[in-house]
C-alpha cells in the first residue's frame, strides 16, 4: 500500500548521501520533497504541515549539525516523526477485571467489520482467550449468515438468535449476549454492529444504544485503509456520535495510497490497534507504529518476521534440524527434511510477503512481486515423486531415475537435475554455517569464514622506524616521542588534548577537511 510513498522518500534520501554537512537549502529541498510525497500519498494537510514543521526544526538542530552522517540523521528524524503520527507506542487491548470483556465493532458500510470480527476472534483464540462473536448486524442481507460462516472457519463460537435481514432488535441481542457469555464461560464478547453512514442519524443512534446496553470495554472503529481522505471526516463523525477507543485498519493489502492510515491517529487522537493485511483469517495482527514506519522507509520489519517464524517453527524441530546440519558435511539432512522446512515456511505466508519484511527489499520489489508461488509446489511435487531411498540418498539419482521422477511430477528432466544440484549446494553452505564456519567465500570477514581447521597466514612483522645515527638528533626524537606519549595519556580520545566539551574545537586540519 505504501509503495509510492516509500519510493519517493527513498529517492529523497538518496540525494542527501555523501554530504558532509547539510545547508539550509538542502534541508528546505528535502522537506519540500517529503511534503510532496506525503500529499501524493493522500495524507491530511494538517498532518503534513505538522510533520514537515517538526522535521525541519529538528534537522536544523544540533543533532544533525554535529552528526558524522547528516543524511542518516535526517532519516532517523523522519522515522521517529512517522512513528509519532502513527500513534507512538503500540496500544494493547484493555481486558475487564471480571469477564466477559466486551469489544464493540463500529464503522462504515463495506469497511469489512464482519470478516474482521472473525479475524479478531481467531487472534484472541490464539492469545488463549475463548471469544464469542455476536451478530448485531440485522440490517444487511445475509450478514448473520456471513458471521456464522466466518466464526466456523475461525473455530470460535457465535451468538445469533435472530435471522437478520431486517428482523430482530440488535440492542436486545447485544444485551442478551452478555448473559449468554457469562453462562457459557466465554471471556471475550465481540459485538458486530451494522455498517452505517456518518450522516445516518438513525443508525448512529442505534450504535449509541448498543453501546449503552453493553457498556463495552473497547469500541473499535473499523476503517477501510483504501477509503482515502474521507476516512478522517468519518472518524470524526463517529467520535462525536458514538465515540471509540481505538482504530482497526482493514484492507492494508490493497494498492491505495494509504494516507488515511497516516492521518487518522494524528487527527482523532485515537491509536491504530490492529491491522488486517490480507483476505485470510490469520492475516491480521496488532499494529506497531514503529514497525510500520520501518516498512515505509524500506528498513524492513524483522520483528514481525521473527514472531511469525516462532509461531510456525517449534524449538524442538529447529534444534533437530540444526544437529542434522552440524553432522559430517550435513549428510544427515535429507530431502525429506528439506521438504518439511519448505512446508513450514509456506505456513508463514507467501514468499513475496516474507521477503518484503527484509530491509532494502523495496529496491527489488518488482522481482519480489513477480515470484511465482507455484514454484514451491513444483519443488514439493518433485521431491514427493522420489522413493524414500532417493530422498535419503540423493546421490543415487541417475539419468533413468531423473526421467522417472520428472514423469511422475510433470516437469522436465532438467528441473529434477537442477533441484538435486541446488539441494547439495544449499546443504553444503548451511552445514558450513552450522559448524561455525560462517559464509563461504568470505575469509577476510570476522565470523564470515575461516572455520575450524583453516590455516592462519603468518603476518609479516612490520619493521620499526629507523633511528638516526646522529646521537644529538636521536635524543631529540626520543624526547619528542616521550612528550607525545605523555600528552596522549593526559588527553582524550585519538590523542587530542583534554578540554571541556563546551570549549572543545577541532584542529585546523579537520576544520579544513569538514569544509
Amino acid at each position: 500500500m505504501f509503495d509510492t510513498l516509500s519510493d519517493r522518500l527513498a529517492a529523497t534520501f538518496k540525494n542527501l548521501r555523501g554530504k558532509g554537512r547539510l545547508s539550509e537549502a538542502d534541508i528546505d529541498a528535502t522537506a519540500r520533497e517529503i511534503r510532496i510525497a506525503l500529499l501524493e500519498a493522500d495524507v491530511a494537510l494538517p498532518v503534513v504541515r505538522a510533520f514537515i514543521a517538526n522535521v525541519k526544526e529538528r534537522a536544523r538542530g544540533v543533532e544533525v549539525s554535529q552528526a558524522l552522517n547528516p543524511a542518516q540523521q535526517v532519516v532517523k528524524i523522519v522515522n521517529e516523526e512517522l512513528v509519532s503520527i502513527l500513534g507512538g507506542e503500540t496500544r494493547r487491548l484493555r481486558f475487564a477485571k471480571t469477564a466477559p470483556t466486551v469489544i464493540m465493532l463500529a464503522g462504515l458500510q463495506g469497511a469489512g467489520k464482519t470478516t474482521l470480527a472473525g479475524k479478531l476472534g481467531l487472534w484472541l483464540k490464539g492469545q488463549g482467550h475463548s471469544p464469542l462473536l455476536v451478530a448485531c448486524d440485522l440490517q444487511r442481507p445475509n450478514a448473520v449468515n456471513q458471521l456464522s460462516v466466518v466464526a466456523d472457519r475461525a473455530g470460535v463460537a457465535v451468538y445469533a438468535p435472530e435471522p437478520g435481514n431486517g428482523v430482530g432488535d440488535p440492542v436486545q441481542v447485544a444485551k442478551d449476549s452478555i448473559e449468554f457469555a457469562r453462562s457459557k464461560q466465554y471471556d471475550v464478547v465481540v459485538v458486530d454492529t451494522a455498517g452505517r453512514l456518518g450522516i445516518d442519524q438513525e443508525l448512529m443512534q442505534q450504535a449509541a444504544d448498543i453501546r449503552d446496553a453493553v457498556s463495552p470495554d473497547e469500541i473499535l472503529f473499523v476503517v477501510d485503509a483504501m477509503i482515502g481522505q474521507d476516512a478522517v471526516n468519518t472518524a470524526e463523525a463517529f467520535r462525536d456520535g458514538v465515540g471509540f477507543d481505538g482504530v482497526v485498519l482493514s484492507k492494508l493489502d490493497g494498492d491505495a495510497r494509504g494516507g488515511a492510515a497516516l492521518s487518522i491517529a494524528h487527527v482523532t487522537g485515537k491509536q491504530i490497534m490492529f491491522a488486517s493485511n490480507g483476505e485470510k483469517l490469520d492475516e491480521f495482527d496488532a499494529f506497531h507504529p514503529d514497525r510500520m514506519a520501518s516498512r515505509i522507509l524500506d528498513m524492513g520489519d524483522l520483528l514481525t518476521l521473527i514472531e511469525q517464524a516462532e509461531k510456525t517453527f517449534s524449538q524442538e524441530e529447529a534444534a533437530k534440524m540444526a544437529s542434522k546440519l552440524a553432522s559430517s558435511k550435513g549428510k544427515d539432512f535429507t530431502l525429506d527434511d528439506f521438504l518439511a522446512q519448505m512446508e513450514q515456511v509456506r505456513k508463514m505466508g507467501s514468499i513475496s510477503k516474507l521477503l518484503g519484511m527484509l530491509p532494502g527489499m523495496g529496491q527489488i520489489k518488482d522481482q519480489i512481486n513477480n515470484i511465482d508461488e507455484r514454484d514451491v509446489d513444483r519443488t514439493a511435487a518433485i521431491i514427493k515423486s522420489m522413493t524414500p531411498k532417493e530422498r535419503a540418498e540423493p546421490t543415487i539419482i541417475n539419468g533413468s531415475r531423473r526421467a522417472r521422477i520428472a514423469k511422475g511430477s510433470g516437469v522436465e528432466v532438467s528441473a529434477v537435475k537442477n533441484l538435486v544440484e541446488r539441494f547439495f549446494d544449499a546443504r553444503k553452505m548451511m552445514s558450513k554455517m552450522a559448524q561455525g564456519g560462517g559464509m563461504p567465500g568470505m575469509p577476510g570477514m570476522p565470523g564470515m569464514g575461516g572455520g575450524p581447521g583453516r590455516q592462519k597466514k603468518q603476518v609479516k612483522q612490520a619493521k620499526g622506524k629507523r633511528k638516526s645515527g646522529n646521537p644529538m638528533k636521536r635524543k631529540a626524537e626520543e624526547q619528542a616521542a616521550a612528550a607525545r606519549r605523555e600528552q596522549a595519556a593526559q588527553g582524550g580520545a585519538f590523542g587530542l588534548p583534554a578540554q571541556d566539551d563546551k570549549n572543545f574545537e577541532l584542529p585546523d586540519e579537520f576544520k579544513k577537511f569538514m569544509g
